[in-house]
């Protein structure tokens, strides 16, 4: 018996060869490659900084910060030898070296959270490259720390800061500062992914990149320390790195006779210490990161 409910055979006949209703066919996968899978990653990163300008903190506020304290309030008590202009333009070095080094923190908080937050989980359910997610980290990262490099580069010639050599060389201490960052952000990439919370991270960096940054000729020269902590200062990675991109400036002339050897030659030292920190620190970050995204 029929019903007046009964669809009509035109209707019933539709979709019937594929089983699904239309506009619900499965979108087309192609290959994007790791490049462009990065920059998307990074646009992300950026556009999230975009929303919370709070994050720029660290590049901007805190640089500046640092620089107008230990050249007005310290830089009185602390001589300097070989600087044309005195212990403000020693300065700025170290504090380029110190915040960069910091970009190790930025890493492994947000690597953190971004793990924490199930964000991780969502990428690594679509058809992209487990690398992009710490390719396009890394990116990002550099450039936030190159927003400060610029901040501070700019505050530095309100105080009297000059690049006294050619612009080749100064170009080379730049892309040192940023060789050296890459370096960190591997650190931080091992740490945030070895951390289980942006407490622990917080923590865990606060306690071990502060005295790096500071036992070093960041801040005041090492010839007045004790014998021993001098010669860890002087064979610390960051005081070849301050060194080598002070001579390049002319900010200073070269290391005392009696420095340690790494300061004699400190460009190349800092080439050697970032390259072997980073053969070091990224298979253990990667490791550590398809660890902790495995479970």
């Amino acid at each position: 018996m029929s019903t007046q409910f009964e669809r009509p055979e035109s209707e019933r006949t539709t979709g019937s060869t594929t089983g699904r209703q239309p506009g619900l066919e499965r979108p087309e996968i192609r290959d994007t490659g790791l490049l462009r899978q990065s920059l998307t990653i990074v646009r992300r990163n950026l556009i999230h900084i975009k929303r919370m300008p709070e994050m720029l903190l660290d590049v901007t506020i805190q640089p500046v910060m640092f620089v107008l304290l230990f050249a007005f309030v310290f830089g009185g008590s602390i001589a300097v030898q070989g600087s044309p202009a005195g212990y403000r333009e020693w300065l700025m070095a170290g504090i380029m070296g110190q915040t960069v080094a910091f970009a190790s923190f930025i890493v492994a908080v947000g690597l953190t959270a971004d793990i924490d937050k199930g964000i991780v989980d969502r990428m690594r359910s679509l058809p992209i490259n487990p690398a992009a997610v710490l390719v396009g980290r890394s990116i990002s990262s550099l450039l936030h720390s190159s927003i400060g490099i610029v901040i501070m580069s700019l505050t530095g010639l309100a105080v009297g800061w000059r690049i006294r050599e050619g612009v080749l060389d100064a170009a080379l201490a730049y892309f040192l500062l940023l060789l050296w960052g890459f370096a960190m952000i591997w650190l931080g990439i091992l740490v945030g992914s070895a951390m289980r919370s942006v407490e622990a991270v917080n923590g865990l960096m606060f306690a071990t990149m502060f005295p790096v940054t500071f036992l070093a000729d960041t801040f005041a020269p090492t010839e007045n320390m004790p014998s021993a902590l001098r010669t860890v200062a002087e064979w610390n990675p960051l005081s070849s790195l301050v060194q080598a991109v002070r001579e390049l400036w002319g900010n200073t002339g070269p290391a005392p006779a009696d420095a340690a050897l790494p300061l004699h030659h400190p460009v190349l030292s800092t080439i050697i210490w970032t390259v072997g920190l980073t053969a070091v620190l990224a298979p253990l970050a990667l490791r550590a990161f398809q660890r902790r995204t495995a479970t």
